[in-house]
C-alpha cells in the first residue's frame, strides 16, 4: 500500500510540477500572460511548485526504506524521473499541439523503462 501511495503523490506532484515550469508557456500562447513581467511568472510558477512539494515531500518520506517504505534512494528518484516524463508527456500532447511525439521519443521512453528495470534488479 504504501508503494501504490507514493507512487500516487509522486504522479500528483509531478502534474503540479509540469505546470509550474511549463504552464506560464500555455499562458503565454492564450495571450494570457504575455504582458507579465518575469517576476510574476516566477511567483505563479513558484505558487504551483509550492504544492508540488506538498505531494513530494510526503511521498518520498512515505516510499523510503528507512521511513519503513518500499523504495531505496535511488529507487525513488527513477521512479520519479519516468513519472515525470510520463506526465510531461502526456500534458504536453494535450495542451501543446504542436510539439508531436516521434520514434526517438518512443525510443527514450523504452530506455527508462529499462532504467526502472535495471534498478529493480537484485
Amino acid at each position: 500500500m504504501k508503494a501504490l501511495f507514493t507512487i500516487l503523490l509522486l504522479v500528483t506532484s509531478n502534474i503540479f510540477m509540469t505546470f509550474a515550469w511549463y504552464g506560464h508557456l500555455k499562458l503565454q500562447e492564450m495571450k494570457i500572460s504575455t504582458s507579465w513581467p518575469l517576476i510574476l511568472v516566477i511567483l505563479f510558477s513558484w505558487g504551483l511548485a509550492f504544492f508540488e512539494y506538498c505531494a513530494q515531500v510526503p511521498a518520498n518520506r512515505i516510499g523510503f526504506v528507512d521511513n519503513g517504505g518500499p523504495f531505496n534512494l535511488i529507487q525513488l528518484k527513477v521512479i520519479q524521473e519516468v513519472i515525470s516524463l510520463t506526465v510531461f508527456t502526456i500534458i504536453v500532447a494535450f495542451m501543446f499541439k504542436g510539439q508531436p511525439l516521434q520514434w526517438n521519443h518512443f525510443a527514450a521512453f523504452g530506455c527508462l523503462i529499462l532504467a526502472v528495470f535495471f534498478v529493480f534488479m537484485k
